[in-house]
């Protein structure tokens, strides 16, 4: 039996605690009308409208978990190595990643006011989103796995 790597776990985790305080700051912000952290417009793209966007983003979080979940378990659906999806999974987060890269350079280039980090914050948790894909992504293709010592 193939385990996922305790780096791994630990990384998927990490990354998913990342994107769980952008909801929450955002979250926070938008209900609470928090003055401490960034305003709205930093938060918020406006490519959804916020009442889509944060079950959305509850959903992401939940699945991620159970992603988590299972990767610390060492089994369940999402930590079973499936190869060809893994090649899909790993595509999807290479292009994804590249967009938002592309994203980034086009609002600096577009707000050169705003460089480097004015309104980054969605772009940002997009890179976290992308990191954690590519790495669920790279399991399934076999490169992140390691062997199963005997007890």
């Amino acid at each position: 039996m193939k385990n996922p790597p305790r780096r791994l776990i630990g990384l998927l985790w990490i990354l998913l605690l990342a994107f769980c305080c952008r909801v929450l700051g955002q979250s926070l912000v938008a209900f609470l009308d928090v003055r401490w952290l960034p305003p709205m417009e930093e938060w918020y793209s406006g490519l959804l409208p916020y009442p889509i966007l944060l079950p959305t983003q509850l959903l992401i979080i939940a699945i991620c978990t159970i992603v988590c979940w299972d990767f610390t378990r060492g089994e369940g659906y999402f930590v079973q190595t499936k190869p060809l999806f893994g090649h899909g999974v790993l595509w999807f987060g290479y292009v994804y990643l590249a967009a938002m890269l592309l994203r980034y350079i086009i609002r600096m280039s577009l707000y050169p006011e705003a460089r480097w980090f004015g309104g980054t914050i969605p772009i940002f948790f997009h890179w976290v989103l992308a990191s954690f894909i590519i790495a669920f992504g790279q399991y399934h293709r076999g490169r992140l796995i390691q062997s199963s010592r005997p007890s």
